[in-house]
C-alpha cells in the first residue's frame, strides 16, 4: 500500500477558550482560526507542527460546539470518543488532554480495507467539507458509530483530502493557508500492551515513522515549541 503519514495530533478540550489556554500556557503560541463541523457537533482550532520529521501535520483543539445538535444520525456518536462520559470527566477535572492522531491515506476505502482484513473495524468512510478564507476544504474521514478511537488512540483515524475521485496530492489542505507556528513535531509515540497487532495495523496502511513500542497504553508526542521541549502524553485515556 501505498504510504500513510501523521496528518494531525488531537487535543479534545473541554470549551475552545479553555483551549486555547492550555495552548497558550504548554506550547506558548496561540493557536490559529479553526472551523466548525455541524455532522459533529464540534468546532476547532489548528496550527502548524509540520518540519521534517513530519513534513505535513498539524495540530488540532477541539471542543463541542455549545448548543449545535449534530446532523448526524441519532444513536450514533461524535468522532474521538468525544462523547465518553470518562474521557469528558478527565477533560473537566485536568484539562485539556491528547487524545488521538489522524493519519492522511492516498485511498482512505483501500486502507479501511486493509485493517478490516486485519479485524479491525475502522469505521464508516464519512464526507465532510468546510469552507475557509481561501479554500473549500473537502474531506473523507473514517468514524465509527460508536466514536471510539481503538488502541486508545494509538489506531490513526484516516482521513484522505480531497472529493471522491480527485487526486490527494491536488486537493485543498489546512496546511495551505498555515504560517510556520513556531512549533514542531519532532516525534510520536506509541505504547500498547499489544504492539505486534498495532504494528501489524500501521503496516497495513503504510504508516511509518510513529514507532510502536510494549507498555501501558500512552500515546506521546514531542514539540519544540518556544517554552523549549514539550513532551504531551496521553496516558491511556
Amino acid at each position: 500500500m501505498k504510504q500513510a503519514q501523521v496528518d494531525h495530533l488531537v487535543v479534545v478540550a473541554g470549551t475552545l477558550a479553555q483551549g486555547v489556554a492550555w495552548c497558550e500556557e504548554t506550547l506558548g503560541i496561540t493557536p490559529g482560526p479553526g472551523g466548525e463541523h455541524p455532522l459533529m457537533g464540534t468546532h476547532n482550532r489548528l496550527f502548524s507542527v509540520a518540519g521534517p520529521a513530519f513534513p505535513r501535520a498539524y495540530f488540532e483543539i477541539i471542543a463541542i460546539q455549545p448548543g449545535v445538535t449534530p446532523l448526524r444520525a441519532a444513536g450514533t456518536h461524535r468522532w474521538f470518543d468525544m462523547d465518553d462520559r470518562a474521557l469528558q470527566a478527565l477533560v473537566t477535572r485536568e484539562g485539556p488532554q491528547l487524545v488521538h492522531f489522524v493519519a492522511s491515506v492516498p485511498g482512505v476505502l483501500t486502507a479501511v480495507k486493509a485493517l478490516a482484513a486485519l479485524g479491525l473495524d475502522r469505521g464508516s468512510v464519512v464526507a465532510a467539507s468546510r469552507q475557509t478564507a481561501t479554500a473549500l476544504l473537502q474531506w473523507r474521514i473514517t468514524v465509527r458509530d460508536d466514536g471510539q478511537r481503538l488502541f486508545y488512540g494509538g489506531l490513526p483515524t484516516l482521513i484522505q483530502w480531497g472529493e471522491a475521485g480527485e487526486d490527494p496530492a491536488r486537493a485543498a489542505h489546512p496546511l495551505d493557508a498555515m504560517a510556520p507556528s513556531g512549533v514542531t513535531l519532532q516525534a510520536l509515540q506509541v505504547r500498547h500492551p499489544r504492539p505486534d497487532k498495532l504494528q501489524a495495523a500501521h503496516a497495513a496502511i503504510g504508516l511509518a515513522g510513529v514507532a510502536v513500542t510494549p507498555g501501558a497504553p500512552n500515546l506521546i508526542a514531542t514539540l519544540q515549541t518556544p517554552r523549549g521541549l514539550v513532551m504531551l502524553e496521553s496516558k491511556g485515556v
